[in-house]
């Protein structure tokens, strides 16, 4: 717990301001700012303006929104990490081997981050890179994420969850999704057929490292008319488990 004299609080506040912005709401007034981060209307109305004098949003008068440069401290936080820059060398390999793209990403609360990737296609009608999100709770690395935390947790994680469907494929049931995180968890592999997009289908497996720990999770993803579900264990979880068996050689 941090000592309360080294808290600085109006960092706290303008970090607020900044997670109040997301592809729902990409322009935010004073009073739109306030509402989403629980602020009063002077304060948003300082971290905004401070966010726009140092070049992190524009300013029309009366919306804010974030420019390009925010992403540096997303970006600089990635390319400080080490594990991109381990998982990379095999994600270009694997892509390159099976003319698919593939993916490494984190945990984040009830999100997944990308965090490397090697894209043969695009297959996805949103163009996926590092510092991408998705929901955890409908993605195959997400799941494989989900399945590694103990089941109270996990279960948490989902109940946090906008379960929203977004295909006719989706789970959407709390139970329904724990049962198959002990499936992920027993098989130790997921494969996703159209949940989180029509004609996206993938397969996931955990990273793990030397101590056997889930660090992150691979993924490989393919679109619905080149492949079956069912097929994707048998042409790809051998590589991804190769790839898995590779890193965990190498992560601490």
């Amino acid at each position: 717990m941090v000592n309360r004299t080294d808290f600085v609080g109006s960092l706290a506040k303008g970090l607020r301001v900044i997670e109040a912005f997301n592809a729902d709401h990409p322009r935010l007034s004073v009073s739109e700012a306030a509402a989403r981060t629980g602020l009063d209307r002077s304060t948003s109305r300082r971290c905004l303006l401070t966010l726009h004098e140092l070049g992190y949003a524009d300013y029309d008068g009366k919306y804010f929104q974030l420019t390009a440069r925010v992403l540096r401290l997303g970006m600089g936080a990635l390319s400080a990490l080490p594990l991109p820059q381990i998982v990379q060398p095999w994600l270009d390999q694997l892509s390159e081997q099976v003319a698919q793209s593939v993916s490494v990403a984190l945990l984040d609360e009830t999100e997944i981050v990308y965090i490397a990737r090697a894209a043969q296609k695009r297959v996805m009608s949103i163009g996926l890179m590092p510092g991408s999100r998705l929901p955890a709770h409908c993605t195959s690395m997400g799941r494989v994420l989900l399945a590694s935390l103990p089941e109270e947790k996990a279960r948490a994680v989902i109940d946090q969850s906008d379960l929203s469907p977004r295909t006719p494929n989706s789970l959407t049931d709390p139970d329904e999704i724990m049962a198959r995180l002990t499936q992920v968890r027993s098989q130790g592999y997921e494969i996703i057929d159209q949940e989180i997009e029509m004609g996206l289908r993938s397969i996931a497996v955990p990273v793990l490292n030397a101590h056997g720990r889930t660090v992150a999770a691979l993924n490989l993803g393919v679109a619905a008319v080149q492949l079956d579900a069912g097929e994707l264990k048998d042409l790809y979880l051998s590589q991804l488990l190769r790839v898995q068996a590779g890193l965990r050689r190498v992560l601490a």
